[in-house]
């Protein structure tokens, strides 16, 4: 007998073929009234078999994907998780990408962008998809109440899911209602054959996968029977809620000031290992023979917070613990906090 193919994310080796798994089986932060992401099935990769298959072609021959990538490598997380998006849609069986980053003018005037444009194979609805990668950091005091999604806020500071959220659903997914959108389709898709002389049928959808990091003291999760960090959301009562609108099933870890790395580190198992997570490599976490020793993480932990310094991201692996995702933060942090949208929407 064979022996068992490992899970999927783990028989990925090739950095981008991880991120674009981790991508598939990773769930959304947040349910809005607007759908969510195409699913695998909409993909044509609901089969695990088929997506193992899928993932190992794009090991063995990983030149498209790394043409698609370019030197968003070195730019903004989020143009590179556009990327991944933009070869998933154009790559998966069952979906065709049509235009992406598609600019909507009105005169001289910019009115905003749609991030993707797609339709699954032999249909004629178009879908308008909008993307966002998201890592917040919850506060235990802040706007708003305790379930408000202005209390999580990016490790920078410089934006809310609150403010996301809004801007997305009051904006964004709402571009296609304007006339000078359904004329720039038009434009865009005036040689495509299977949408020639048809009205116009446009679906809306959102996907924000991400991790929302939970104040320490505060174990998000006592153990990790889930492969790598794609586990369900931890129920125990903690200091701070999930935020409002939060799917059962979202992506946690936990965050902490420099001050008290030591003790919390006291309280982990002997045999943790570890490592930094450089942008934009955020998404999948590493394989296992990528990670330090505690000790030597902590050293370099240790140098970056000698002085005033941004947070680090870090993943901790222990055989029984299993992992934990770790934003480890100045301990001035936050510099600033964003305020709230003017006017949140409950529908």
């Amino acid at each position: 007998m064979l022996p068992a193919p490992p899970p999927l994310l783990d028989r990925c080796h090739h950095p981008l073929v991880r991120d674009l798994a981790w991508l598939l089986l990773a769930p959304d932060l947040i349910d809005t009234p607007w759908p969510g992401r195409p699913d695998r099935k909409t993909l044509g990769l609901d089969n695990d078999i088929r997506l193992g298959a899928w993932l190992d072609d794009l090991e063995a021959w990983p030149g498209d994907l790394e043409r698609c990538i370019g030197g968003s490598l070195s730019g903004r997380m989020g143009l590179y998780h556009e990327r991944l998006w933009q070869f998933l849609l154009a790559a998966a069986p069952d979906t065709e990408l049509l235009a992406h980053n598609l600019r909507i003018h009105r005169g001289k005037q910019t009115l905003g962008e749609l991030d993707l444009l797609y339709r699954r194979r032999g249909e004629t609805a178009l879908v308008h998809l909008e993307v966002a990668i998201k890592y917040y950091l919850g506060l235990r005091e802040g706007p708003g109440e305790a379930h408000d999604q202005a209390r999580w806020i990016g490790p920078g500071g410089a934006d809310s899911l609150a403010g996301k959220r809004e801007h997305l659903h009051r904006h964004q997914l709402r571009l296609t209602e304007l006339p000078e959108t359904r004329q720039a389709l038009r434009e865009a898709l005036a040689g495509d054959a299977v949408g020639a002389d048809r009205p116009l049928v446009i679906h809306r959808r959102m996907a924000m996968p991400g991790v929302l990091f939970y104040p320490w003291p505060s174990d998000p999760w006592p153990g990790d029977p889930w492969p790598g960090d794609l586990r369900p959301g931890y129920s125990r009562e903690s200091p701070l809620p999930p935020p409002r609108e939060a799917t059962p099933i979202h992506l946690r870890g936990t965050w902490l000031c420099w001050r008290a790395w030591r003790d919390y580190r006291h309280g982990l198992p002997a045999g943790t290992h570890g490592a930094w997570l450089h942008k934009p490599h955020w998404l999948a976490l590493p394989r296992l023979d990528r990670l330090l020793p505690l000790a030597e993480l902590e050293n370099q932990l240790a140098q970056h917070f000698r002085e005033p310094a941004y947070p680090v991201q870090i993943a901790l692996w222990q055989a029984e613990m299993g992992w934990r995702r770790l934003f480890v933060v100045a301990d001035d942090w936050p510099r600033q906090i964003p305020l709230p949208p003017a006017q949140l929407s409950s529908t």
